[in-house]
């Protein structure tokens, strides 16, 4: 069986609306201070993308998390791999997430970063799956809305794999 990758969001579409989320989001938050907290591994070239968009001062921090392992479905538990490097007590949090397809990881996430006393916490996503959902999440800022098909690219993996392609592509096997 061989694979190939067919691509669902060109790396140009993809630059265009990450401009355009810089833009709304530098709006939204223009004489506030502001935290991007990337979630790892996979929103990190997203998040990178993000930060050169916003035109404000941000401050970016790193929050690891597993929930898929090597599989391509969720396990339902979300693992913290790596913690916050500093307190975001009256911060402005903006978690910056990959993608958003049960909705457990995110809303797990939201509720652990409000434990620690931010002024507010806000979702990024580059793509939602809403045709996966378990629960409903507020997304304030969305790139995109895709079906539900396993994507890699732009920072999303297979097994570690892909992570580095520029654009949202679906493996197809043959």
């Amino acid at each position: 069986m061989t694979e190939r990758l067919v691509t669902l969001l060109s790396a140009e579409e993809i630059a265009a609306r990450v401009r355009e989320l810089g833009a709304e989001i530098t709006r939204e938050y223009t004489g506030r201070p502001l935290v991007l907290v990337c979630v790892l591994k996979g929103s990190f070239v997203f998040a990178a993308d993000l930060a050169r968009a916003i035109d404000l001062p941000v401050r970016i921090d790193f929050l690891g998390v597993r929930s898929y392992g090597v599989d391509t479905e969720t396990s339902g538990v979300v693992q913290i791999t790596q913690d916050l490097s500093r307190p975001i007590e009256g911060e402005h949090v903006l978690l910056v997430e990959d993608i958003v397809d049960t909705g457990l990881t995110i809303a797990h996430l939201i509720n652990l970063l409000r434990t620690r006393g931010p002024t507010s916490v806000r979702v990024c996503a580059l793509l939602h799956k809403p045709a996966r959902a378990r629960i409903q999440v507020k997304i304030d800022y969305l790139g995109f809305t895709i079906e539900d098909r396993f994507v890699v690219g732009f920072g999303l993996d297979f097994a570690e794999r892909y992570r580095n392609l520029p654009y949202i592509g679906v493996i197809e096997h043959s």
